[in-house]
């Protein structure tokens, strides 16, 4: 069964989404990747403030399987994180796309020309 993929979304090689809502961001991950790590049990995000450099480690997934860093898909500062997750983290399994992670502030906007659209990500998960 091939994901999901919403067209309104951009992405990135580490199988996370972006959101992007003038100067804001939220990012979660993909449902591709709530697949290949199997059931989230442990969510840890940055405190809101951080600043962020494009591809930094934001934060941690931790699932039955594995363990998973989580990538900043742009610079930016954290204004915002999903404090429900920290407590649900299975979440992410059950709506990947409405779970986000994080909503940054946009500090260089030459990091979108970086995200994939959602045709170039099809592309990446097929590989």
């Amino acid at each position: 069964m091939a994901s999901q993929i919403p067209e309104n979304l951009k992405y990135t090689k580490e199988h996370e989404w972006a959101l992007i809502e003038g100067d804001t961001v939220t990012v979660g991950i993909t449902d591709f990747a709530q697949s290949q790590l199997g059931d989230i049990v442990f969510v840890e995000l940055p405190e809101v403030g951080t600043e962020l450099e494009l591809n930094s480690t934001f934060g941690v997934v931790e699932s039955i399987k594995s363990v998973s860093d989580l990538y900043a898909p742009i610079s930016g500062e954290v204004i915002e994180i999903n404090e429900e997750l920290v407590d649900s983290p299975e979440k992410c399994n059950e709506a990947p796309y409405e779970s986000w992670f994080i909503k940054l502030k946009v500090t260089n906007t030459d990091d979108l020309n970086e995200l994939l659209d959602p045709k170039s990500y099809e592309e990446v998960c097929e590989e």
